[in-house]
This record gives structure tokens, sequence and C-alpha cells, in this order.
């Protein structure tokens, strides 16, 4: 049985909604930079008087860092702080080898702040691009993303993902007592917040198009079922609750129709499931197990994990279940798939000789590289963007997240002191 159907079945969910925020936040650690990056500096944002709760450069430079595409400079190796263009020394940042400079300023209006940023080329002097804002305090880190996005898309002329949301599974063990708690928080892993705690594990959650809902499968009334809910509110639908499994959400790109895994009829199929409506349509049927299904950007094909060749490896199928094709070929095991946004870049669980590690295969070019270091790595989930990957992975015996930048080698590892994290999925824009 494939490893994931082994962990659905072992499961038995008993539900509890547990309002508020999550006591730990992640933390980043870098485990390797990245070449070539482009080398930026943040200056500090500059006060009335009034410091903000958050320091805006702080999160820019951390933002830039995590993409794998920046290498801001270090604070302490500025040589002067300007928060305006007309204050800035072109000659001081040159000779630092910075070949962009951020510089803004936060000022009090009342209860909120204004805050303003400029991006400036070192080289020519011009202003790429200036804006201001006003928010209350509690927007300022969202503020932080919009200016990071920004920056990233006049840069690379790519948009960000830093004003996005992960969604995971942390697990707290005390004893011989464990509780699961199904976790979304900013991209940077601030502001987590919990959804709902179990005494039983929790599974595969998957964010709707519209980033508001998120698909879960949980096995309250000892049988397998999957549920949607509504992030805001709490409140949340039974879905599906067949004879069998009932696994591996999937959401289309429009919105309205689950690919599931369902063994309703004997077999271990993938059907569409109708959220509306609860009516399905089967897209495979072989006697094989098929599961883990991912939509293709257009919502006309299928990627999926099957056992069909032997061992596992990720198959695509039209939408309707036909023309079914194989499509990995390295190794012995390829698992878990993921599609970049822009249908090109199929992301999987790839077993090597040293364990399992996050790979990505160039549907275009026939292009296969590993991008994790193993040997525990799992469930990998594109950012928005397609510039990055989150995955669950161990340290130390621990479970935690990894990022991996698509260009060039930038990892990075977030972890919660005292618990484990695993089932990670990137939210859309």
């Amino acid at each position: 049985m494939h490893p994931r159907l082994k962990a659905l079945a072992a499961a038995a969910l008993t539900l509890g909604f547990l309002p508020g925020l999550a006591k730990a936040e992640l933390v980043v650690e870098i485990t390797q930079g990245a070449e070539a990056a482009l080398p930026i500096a943040v200056a500090e944002f500059g006060d009335d008087g009034d410091a903000p709760p958050e320091d805006i450069a702080t999160i820019i430079r951390n933002n830039l860092l995590r993409s794998g595409q920046f290498d801001p400079l270090p604070q302490e190796e500025f040589i002067d702080n300007p928060t305006r263009s007309d204050d800035v020394r072109y000659e001081n940042w040159r000779a630092l080898g910075v070949d962009n400079l951020v510089v803004g300023e936060t000022r009090r209006d009342g209860d909120s702040f204004q805050v303003r940023f400029e991006l400036l080329d070192v080289f020519t002097g011009d202003r790429m691009l200036g804006r201001s804002f006003r928010v209350q305090p509690g927007s300022l880190r969202a503020v932080a993303h919009v200016i990071s996005d920004s920056i990233h898309e006049e840069l690379l002329d790519r948009p960000g993902a830093f004003n996005t949301m992960v969604a995971y599974v942390a697990i707290n063990e005390s004893g011989e007592e464990r509780e699961f708690e199904l976790i979304v928080a900013d991209a940077d892993g601030h502001d987590p917040q919990s959804i709902l705690t179990s005494s039983e594990p929790l599974l595969s959650p998957a964010w709707a198009p519209d980033r508001e809902r998120l698909a879960y499968v949980s096995f309250e009334g000892r049988r397998s079922e999957i549920f949607v809910q509504n992030i805001r509110t709490g409140e949340r639908d039974n879905i599906a609750s067949f004879r069998g499994l009932n696994s591996a959400p999937a959401w289309s790109p429009e919105g309205n129709t689950l690919a599931v895994t369902l063994s309703k009829d004997g077999q271990t199929d993938i059907y569409a499931l109708d959220v509306e409506t609860g009516s399905t349509t089967q897209i495979t049927n072989h006697y094989s197990i098929d599961t883990e299904a991912a939509w293709s950007p257009d919502g006309e094909s299928i990627y999926f994990t099957s056992d069909r060749a032997g061992n596992p490896n990720i198959f695509r199928a039209d939408a309707d279940g036909g023309n079914v094709e194989r499509i990995t070929y390295e190794g012995t095991y390829n698992a878990s798939p993921d599609i970049s946004p822009d249908g090109e870049q199929l992301a999987m669980v790839h077993r090597t000789d040293d364990g399992f590690r996050i790979a990505v295969q160039d549907l275009n070019r026939d292009r296969f590289r590993v991008v994790s270091e193993g040997p525990h790595d799992e469930s990998p989930s594109f950012a928005p963007n397609g510039a990055l990957l989150v995955y669950a992975t161990r340290q130390d015996g621990v479970g935690v997240l990894g990022t991996a930048s698509m260009y060039g080698e930038a990892r990075h590892i977030m972890a919660t002191e005292g618990r484990t994290l695993r089932e990670p999925a990137w939210s859309p824009q």
C-alpha cells in the first residue's frame, strides 16, 4: 500500500476548534545561500520618534533573502542610513558592491501609520519605484510583504509571493500524548493561527483558489472523511464520507471541484467531486492504487501517483481520465506531485540511495534535478509564483519545513521549537 494511504488508514480523528493564535512562530534558518543572487541593501526605515511595532526594513530584508534571488547587505556593513533618495550618497553604496538600495520612513498618523518606500538604482541614481501606504498597526507586516513583492517584480520581472500564506500540521507531544493542529501562517511563518485541533493526526490540507477555504481529511466516526472549512469563520462541511477511503483532496483551478481518492467502488481510484452537490465522476479506473492528484493550471489534465508500473510513479491523464501516460522514469520511486503555476515544472518526492528528497522535472526540457538534501523529505508545494517550494523534512530528529529556490541553490529551514511540522501547502496568490 502507498505510504500516504497507510498513514490515512492508521489515523482516527476527534476534532475540535481552537480559536486564536498558535503560540509559537516559525524560525527561519539559512542552510545554503544562493550563488549569483542580486546584491541589494535595505536601509533601516526612519521614523518620527514614534517607532512602529514592526521593523519593516528587517521584514523586507528577510523576505528577499528567503527568496534565494537576492543577497541583502548586512546592516553592520552600512556606511550610513539614508531614509530618502535625496539623502543618498550613491558612491558609498557603489563601494559596497550593491546594485539597488531601498529607503523609507514610517510616521504616526493618528491611530495609523504612514509608510513610504523608494527603490533606487545605485549606479544610475534613478528612482525605480516609490509608494506610500496608510495602514493600521496590525497591517504593517502585510505592507512589508507588499513592498517586498513590488521589489521582487520590479527587479526580476516576476511576481513575488511574500504576501501569501502556508498551511501545515503541527504536532505537540507531551509524554505519550500528542495533539495535532492545522495551522495557517504568513509565508514567512509569522502570525500562525490554529484552524482546528485533534488528539489524532490531521492530513492533506489543500487551499481553495479563493484562499478562504481549506480541504482536509479527517477520520471522525472511525472512517475517513473529507471536509472543507472556511478559515475565517471555522464553518466546515463534510463533503465526502463514502464507504472506504476518502483522501488526498486537490482543488481544481476554478474552485468548484475537488480531485479526491476514493475506494467506494472497490478499487482505489481518483474521482472528481462537485463541492456543491457532492456528486462524483470517476477519472481513473485501474486495479492499482491511483492517488495524490494535482490539477494542471488550465484544469484540462491531472497528474497523480500510481503503482501501476510496479513502483510508485507519476502519471498524467486528461481531466476525463483519457490518454493516461507515465511522466517519471528517474529511479524507482516518484510520488506526491505538485505542478508549478505556469504548468512547466513538476515537483515530487523522489527516492535516492540516500533516502527521500524533493525533485523537480522540467516538463518541456526533459530536465530532472534534486533540490533538497534529504533523507526524509515529503509533501512538496509550489509558491504561487513558482519560484520556491515548501516541503516537510526532518532536522535533528524533529519534523520541520524546508524551502528550496527554483533559481540557484538557496535553501532554508523553518522550525518551531518543541513541535513537529508536516504536510505544508502554499496558498494561492
